[in-house]
């Protein structure tokens, strides 16, 4: 029997768009762009179904002349060989060799044509991926523990659990017209490798005596979100069971369908909700939908590495390892990705792990067999031991392909990383992310040093230029960064950043984190340093 859509009651209440989902639903525009689109053209489109194409995946880049972008759901960033190998060939066959890895362990496409789009959801779903509903109003991909089953630092194995609440969702018409995107994070490690904090709705790792017996489970977050106006989630007062996240998440998604904010777009994340309602409100409200929940546990987070794996490290397994490698700027090609999968089959499990740093983990791997698979020519460029700056460097899409960026954005932070590894030494690695507008797919938010994308007007006309931000962290202590006034040209940023850096590395003391000399000096001390720095 389907829902009642609650909020059609008062269309006053309702933007354009909500119009729009109402007339068709999302999900009717796949099948559409396969019997229509794909063989009629480009030209065919009408406004509205763009606008629908978010939920097959799909956006129109930029310039708006025939060529799309693609996102594949990778759920908690674990693929097999043989996806890998689909996704290699079908960005050689139509993507122009381009294979990007997303802040939300996803693999994205470029240069992609209408008429090529049946033949990419039949590979696709041939191995067992899909790329609908990887945008649009809906529950987008699921992002996790990229060691989930060889994590040392889990508490618990969470692939099932995020196939389960995946598998639920897909295709699901009951949750396929929410006000806004809906995000969620499942992970049982306990240095937050999922970005809890950020998310809609996040489950991390929590234990609670029950009936005299230590139980293993989560506690649930919901209300986080970047964007123009980014909200830190809230920990709800409830301790879930493994077998219980399925049925805490449709509760959570029933409550941000039926009562989430529709009238202005900007406006209609469960951010603002959850800001509005308060934790307690939403989790009586919560509770009137699932039932009965125990109070919260024991919060088993102790840190946050940032999704962070360097190199050559053990698994939970005796005598296997996992090797973490750098894809600078989350940028590699299809030739690369096929390297992997063979790399995957030859030395480890088969396995190849997306994390949310944008970067690739190969999985499996004997003890004898190590040396042998460090020395594969592929990782060269996708080092285990790449330099600094270059291996905690984030990157958004930019102007190159998206619409919505003022500035480019990928090659300018590669350009700037290996600046800042030429001039600067440091012994403490500073994580430094770049966006090309508000929206903040590159998290800009929470970096040691965000950078914003904007104009600046000078003689010469309109420049990209960059806004900094300093001192954001997540997990115990989490806080977004905040921005410092003094909008930097592109060309200089480079320069104005190994200033800003060297004043850290002068001035901190032994082992401080950026981070704690952030919080030690304060903001106005870096702000007066970038005042200098941009007048003289």
């Amino acid at each position: 029997m389907p829902y009642e859509a609650v909020w059609m009651n008062d269309p006053s209440k309702l933007n354009k768009f909500e119009f729009i989902k109402m007339e068709k639903d999302g999900l009717d525009v796949i099948r559409t762009i396969i019997d229509k689109y794909s063989k009629e053209g480009y030209a065919s489109i009408p406004e509205d179904d763009m606008n629908r194409f978010k939920w097959a995946g799909v956006y129109e880049q930029k310039p708006k002349d025939g060529y799309f972008m693609m996102r594949i759901r990778i759920n908690t960033g674990i693929m097999t060989s043989a996806q890998a190998r689909a996704l290699a060939s079908i960005g050689r066959d139509y993507g122009r060799d381009l294979i990007d890895v997303t802040t939300r362990q996803a693999i994205q496409y470029h240069w992609l044509k209408i008429e090529d789009m049946p033949d990419i959801f039949n590979r696709l779903e041939a191995v067992g991926l899909y790329s609908f509903e990887a945008c649009g109003d809906c529950p987008r991909t699921i992002v996790g523990n990229p060691l989930a089953g060889i994590d040392p630092d889990e508490l618990m194995d969470t692939r099932e659990i995020v196939e389960q609440v995946n598998d639920f969702y897909l295709m699901n018409r009951d949750f396929s017209n929410l006000p806004r995107k809906y995000k969620m994070s499942i992970s049982a490690n306990i240095y937050n490798n999922a970005n809890a904090e950020i998310n809609d709705l996040a489950f991390v790792p929590a234990t609670k005596v029950i009936d005299g017996e230590e139980v293993i489970g989560f506690h649930a977050y919901v209300g986080g979100g970047l964007s123009a106006k980014p909200h830190m989630a809230k920990e709800l007062d409830m301790f879930v069971r493994p077998e219980e996240v399925l049925k805490v998440s449709i509760g959570v998604t029933t409550i941000f369908r039926d009562f989430g904010y529709r009238e202005k777009r900007h406006q209609a994340r469960l951010k603002f909700l959850v800001a509005d309602w308060g934790p307690e409100k939403f989790l009586e409200k919560l509770k009137e939908i699932i039932g009965y929940m125990p109070s919260a546990g024991q919060n088993k987070v102790v840190g946050w590495n940032a999704v962070y794996y360097d190199g050559v490290s053990p698994q939970k397994e005796e005598g296997l390892n996992f090797i973490g490698l750098n894809v600078p700027v989350g940028r590699t090609n299809s030739d690369e990705l096929e390297q992997l999968a063979d790399a995957a089959d030859q030395f480890g499990d088969g396995m190849i792990r997306t994390t949310m740093s944008q970067n690739i983990m190969l999985s499996g791997i004997p003890d004898d067999k190590v040396e042998e698979a460090l020395a594969l020519p592929i990782l060269k460029r996708l080092s285990p031991k790449a330099r600094p700056f270059m291996s905690r460097t984030v990157s958004c899409t930019g102007n190159e392909f998206c619409n919505l960026a003022v500035v480019e954005t990928k090659e300018r932070a590669r350009r700037v990383a290996d600046f800042l590894d030429d001039h600067v030494e440091l012994d403490e690695k500073i994580r430094i992310h770049f966006i090309g507008c508000p929206n903040a797919c590159g998290q800009k938010h929470i970096a040691d040093i965000g950078l914003q994308g904007a104009l600046v007007k000078t003689p010469d006309g309109m420049v990209d230029a960059f806004d900094i931000a300093v001192g954001g962290i997540l997990g115990p202590g989490a806080t977004f960064n905040q921005s410092l006034k003094g909008r930097v040209k592109g060309d200089d940023l480079g320069y104005v950043l190994v200033k800003l850096i060297n004043f850290y590395k002068e001035g901190r003391e032994s082992g401080e984190t950026f981070h704690n000399y952030v919080n030690r000096v304060g903001v106005p001390a870096f702000q007066e340093r970038l005042t200098e720095i941009l007048a003289s």
